[in-house]
């Protein structure tokens, strides 16, 4: 056999793994040619069009075919065919699934109250310290099958030296510092750090894909921006991006790692903290050129853990089951400070573990008996789509006594389908827990009862389109719109729905939802405009429409996403879900908006939807049933139907998806234009920075020449000054000689001077 014919280690290999993804791209493109082109180097976004769940179901069936376990990180960091390929030859040998005698109960004595007395969460952290030091706080996993335990007393000692470090860098009380960082150990340190520091936290989310970096670091440079950040703690491999961030923030002075900071940090002077000092700033998904940074205290937040703790019965003996990320309010505030203030143990897993791997949620949770754990409508999706039976053999979820369901609109089938299905697996459909809240009123707004299982409506479509008016349907009705109930007003908060003109309006009438209560935000960040629009009067406006039935609240839409045409209500989340359902339409990625003809200006209903087919006539057999499905529905068709390539529908870093800036790319006419390269997004954002950077160049030399200058002539003005009131024998003559020399500086620098207090 000749050297050509001789196949290199790993090209058997190469050859295989090329097989499963031609093969997965041929199933989600069944109309597409030419995948005998894939090399090695296609591009996974570009070429393949293979998006987060495409990229689960590819990693699923690499591991299954070569027998390995690949690391999380490559779900979000391959971009080729080799990237894979190298993950499959540097792969750990794939380990036995969880079996059922793998239980691992939290074997914690209930502690004997929760720090009631607490005024700052600095304050519930230093009461764990002193009543339980050694006690398990967090059980954190990474890639190792054992949890990496944080205790109260280690959670405080790295604390303290996150802030040791960022006072060494001249950290002011109330100045911002950001933290950009995936969950690990580093970040409780750095948000703890920073409170201790007398600093506010700004948690930012890191970017996932190399792909998105250009838009992840334009929002970023935009929140740095208002909350005025004067440093940012991310982990090294981040470093040399976020410096370009640096470059075009002003006030931005460092960016650092906790290991820098905690690299010989000494002893430090804690602030004293208040109830009403800002625990943190949560920024909300928005513009770039907008940011919206709630405002929270310590008392906000500790009101609403109480709040939602009471209407949960919260305890030491429960076990907080996450994989939510630690930037999102329902990660942050929701499990890890719930957790913290409960002494409830948290057993926290990464985001990127469950896209990858939803069943180990699922195991997670089993393993440990978890009690609580929460996640938004996809996660449960996700479990129904992903999870094969044969991974789950054996599991017992009997100890999971709620499933929070919220951040996101809540769908009946999918609560239907999840309790249904893994009833069969110890799952209490009573378990199943859809609830509602935002960051402007911490995180909880609205909870069920206990135990009542979720409430679904059933209501007639047309007078609902037409006049607002929820009427219950029959059980017959086929059209009738369904409803979940996310809950009753936590205790001490208020909750109506009113008119456009604050009008409180009655059961069964649908309005805008307006709240109140002791969680509630003073207003954004520096953003006075949006603060203003918020209040309305002592209430506040969630932007969201809803109505009241029995004491529930049932959430409708987003005002800013209601369609209104024809004199009729549109709904978007109902239209893309039904559009979702199409074969050869992606799910979960279709957004339903409305844009404004310039001609008439009237209200066009616009459909915009992912999908990976590429042959011209399965193309417009899909444009024809979406305008089928959307006259099934609304009795009208689309104005327009645009069918596009993946990634195309833009989403928040939580998966909504982002109507209003696909709208702006509609408008733009920038529908379908692929992404640039990373290495063209990186030049781009470092020019970007160009003109910030000169600016502060001209500063700084105009300020360091008009300090030389000042000093000159204070350096000449001042000895003659001097000798002449020495010597001159009349003080009369002495002081003329003194407001002159004054008079004659300040003219001559340019400073104004002012006195008051002469009248």
């Amino acid at each position: 056999m000749s050297d050509k014919q001789k196949k290199q280690p790993g090209e058997e290999t190469a050859e295989l793994l090329l097989e499963v993804v031609r093969q997965l791209a041929a199933e989600l493109q069944p109309g597409r040619k030419q995948l005998s082109s894939v090399t090695l180097d296609s591009s996974l976004d570009r070429d393949l069009g293979l998006d987060s769940l495409a990229r689960v179901e590819l990693l699923i069936r690499i591991e299954r075919t070569f027998e390995v376990m690949l690391s999380e990180q490559v779900l979000a960091g391959a971009e080729t065919p080799r990237d894979l390929l190298r993950a499959v030859l540097s792969g750990s040998p794939k380990r036995p699934r969880i079996t059922p005698d793998q239980v691992k109960p939290a074997a914690l004595e209930k502690a004997d109250a929760a720090a009631h007395s607490a005024q700052t969460l600095v304050e519930v952290l230093d009461w764990h310290v002193l009543t339980h030091p050694d006690r398990p706080h967090i059980l954190l996993y990474g890639e190792a099958d054992h949890p990496e335990e944080i205790t109260y007393q280690a959670l405080k000692q790295g604390a303290e030296a996150v802030a040791a470090g960022l006072r060494q860098r001249d950290l002011e009380p109330g100045q911002t510092v950001a933290i950009m960082l995936p969950t690990s150990r580093e970040y409780f340190f750095s948000f703890f750090g920073i409170l201790l520091g007398g600093g506010i936290p700004v948690p930012l989310y890191p970017p996932v894909r190399p792909t998105q970096i250009e838009e992840h670091l334009r929002r970023h440079r935009g929140i740095l921006g208002n909350a005025q950040a004067t440093m940012l703690i991310t982990v090294p491999e981040a470093q040399q991006l976020a410096r370009l961030l640096k470059a075009q923030v002003e006030g931005l002075r460092s960016v650092v790692t906790v290991q820098e900071l905690t690299a010989g940090a000494g002893e430090f002077n804690a602030p004293p903290l208040q109830p009403q000092d800002i625990a943190f700033l949560q920024y909300t998904s928005g513009s770039t050129g907008d940011p919206k940074g709630v405002v929270l205290t310590h008392a906000n937040l500790l009101a609403n853990i109480r709040a939602m703790g009471e209407a949960v019965q919260a305890d030491s003996t429960d076990v907080f089951v996450s994989w939510l990320p630690l930037y999102h309010d329902m990660g942050l505030i929701g499990a890890w400070f719930g957790s913290l203030y409960y002494a409830c143990q948290m057993v926290l897993m990464s985001p990127l573990a469950f896209l990858a791997r939803p069943e180990q949620w699922l195991w997670t949770i089993h393993r440990h008996r978890g009690t609580l754990s929460p996640s938004p409508n996809f996660g449960y999706e996700l479990c129904l789509r992903k999870i094969d039976d044969r991974d789950i053999k054996g599991l017992d979820l009997s100890s999971w006594r709620i499933a929070f369901n919220g951040a996101e609109p809540v769908s009946p089938e999918t609560v239907q389908h999840f309790s249904e299905r893994f009833s069969h697996y110890g799952f209490r459909p009573k378990a199943m827990t859809p609830v509602y809240g935002l960051a402007e009123s911490s995180v909880g707004l609205a909870f069920p009862p206990l135990e009542r299982g979720p409430v679904i409506d059933s209501i007639r479509r047309e007078p609902l389109i037409s006049s607002g008016q929820a009427v219950p349907a029959l059980e017959t009705d086929t059209k009738a719109l369904r409803f979940v109930a996310c809950g009753q007003p936590l205790p001490g908060h208020q909750i109506r729905i009113a008119d456009p003109t604050d009008r409180e309006l009655p059961e069964r009438q649908e309005g805008r939802l307006q709240f109140r209560g002791p969680s509630v935000t003073s207003g954004y960040f520096r953003n006075p405009g949006e603060t203003r629009r918020l209040f309305h009067g002592d209430w506040l406006d969630s932007g969201d429409l809803a109505y009241m039935a029995g004491g529930d609240v049932y959430l409708t839409s987003r005002v800013k996403d209601i369609i209104i045409r024809g004199g009729r209500n549109i709904y978007p989340y109902e239209l893309e879900e039904a559009v979702g359902e199409i074969p050869g339409i992606r799910k979960c990625c279709v957004a339903v908006f409305g844009s404004t003809d310039p001609a008439s200006g009237t209200e066009r209903l616009v459909v915009l939807a992912e999908t990976r087919e590429t042959d011209s006539e399965t193309l417009k057999q899909l444009r024809t049933r979406i305008i089928n499905v959307a006259v099934d529905l609304l009795a009208m068709p689309p104005d327009d139907v645009v069918i596009a390539s993946p990634h195309t529908v833009l989403k928040t870093s939580s998966g909504k998806i982002r109507r209003a800036a696909s709208r702006d790319l509609y408008e733009q006419g920038r529908i379908g234009k692929r992404q640039r390269a990373v290495w063209w997004q990186l030049t781009r954002l470092a020019l970007g920075g160009l003109l910030p950077q000169l600016r502060r160049t001209r500063r700084m030399v105009t300020d360091v020449l008009y300090a030389s200058y000042a000093w000159t002539l204070f350096g000449l003005v001042a000895p003659v000054t001097w000798l002449l009131v020495a010597l001159l024998p009349r003080s009369g003559w002495r002081w003329t000689v003194a407001r002159g020399s004054m008079r004659l500086l300040a003219r001559l620098s340019q400073t104004p001077i002012v006195v008051h207090g002469l009248d």
